[in-house]
């Protein structure tokens, strides 16, 4: 089994940037991927970035550039470099973690952009 612990939430500035965590434990597979996703108030939840254990990576169109997502697999952390925030970018921030027989969800951590 895997958990998931996401960190680096918090009120931002509209402009501003901010960098989330998420360090895995337990029983990790080299074969994994990991993403992050989002959920605002009353919305679905929805896709923000994914990363294959080899590094690579997708996007989702409505963040136009602005986040990076990285990984450091001697920690088993995934990152998101968030620049340019925006008040849409307000919501629940998710880690997600899948290989072909297992997935889990961290708890989330909040991202509040507003001035």
């Amino acid at each position: 089994q895997v958990q998931l612990e996401e960190s680096g939430g918090g009120l931002v500035q509209p402009g501003g940037s901010l960098r989330l965590s998420c360090a895995a434990s337990g029983i990790i597979s080299r074969f994994n991927d990991m993403g992050w996703y989002r959920q605002a108030p009353g919305e679905q939840r929805e896709l923000v970035a994914t990363i294959t254990a080899s590094g690579i990576t997708n996007y989702a169109h409505s963040i136009e550039g602005r986040f990076t997502i990285s990984r450091d697999n001697a920690k088993n952390t995934v990152y998101l470099q968030m620049n340019n925030l925006k008040p849409e970018d307000t919501a629940v921030y998710y880690c997600y973690y899948y290989t072909l027989t297992f997935r889990t969800w961290g708890q989330g951590t909040q991202v509040t952009v507003s001035s």
